[in-house]
């Protein structure tokens, strides 16, 4: 398996320079070429059918290595492909997405709230609102290094990366606030919609 490096046209955006896309689309470039590395170490561990003991430390150091490098390729393509130029700044009322807030927190307003305070937590890191498969429902998560604190089975239904290299060229780091108020003027809204399912929504009802 070889992943490739996606191209996202996200030039123009409200208040994320060109220049800082430039550069973030050069370090997820980055992760999607250690994914890639990593997979084809791993497979010369199994070439024979079973695992060289001798080699076991590499081989668990390089398992361990390929959560932050992979999943460090897909929080960048989920947060890319949830920003548009042109957006609006909250989700259309009726839309699913709007409705699945406001069935989870009783107000899009509360939920807003929880996901910005969430991104403006101590730390570099990621934000991100997942929702429960079984229920629908919607919740806030604090990610720090790609691969911990995700919650198992949950789906990712918008990412806002919070690492500073996504707002330092644009924003001082005590600025964090006037980037996430960019990045909420950038959401698309109907790519955030696609990622909830037909049968999750319903099931919320």
């Amino acid at each position: 398996m070889k992943y490739n490096a996606r191209q996202f046209d996200l030039s123009g955006l409200k208040g994320i320079s060109d220049a800082t896309l430039e550069q973030h689309f050069k370090l997820y470039e980055g992760y999607v070429s250690q994914t890639n590395a990593i997979l084809e170490r791993l497979a010369e561990f199994t070439k024979s059918g079973k695992l060289d003991e001798k080699r076991v430390l590499e081989f668990s150091e390089l398992k361990r290595r390929l959560g932050f490098e992979y999943n460090g390729m897909v929080l960048h393509e989920l947060y890319f492909g949830n920003l548009r130029k042109q957006a609006d700044r909250e989700p259309p009322s009726g839309s699913a997405f709007r409705e699945a807030v406001e069935r989870t927190w009783h107000g899009y307003a509360k939920w807003e709230a929880d996901f910005i305070g969430v991104g403006k937590m101590r730390g570099v890191g990621w934000a991100v609102c997942y929702q429960d498969p079984a229920s629908g429902f919607l919740c806030n998560q604090w990610i720090e290094l790609h691969e911990g604190n995700h919650i198992a089975g949950y789906t990712p239904i918008l990412v806002m990366d919070v690492w500073e290299h996504a707002f330092m060229l644009d924003y001082a780091v005590k600025d964090r606030p006037k980037y996430i108020e960019a990045f909420f003027s950038n959401i698309d809204w109907r790519a955030v919609e696609s990622r909830l399912s037909a049968r999750r929504t319903a099931a919320a009802a």
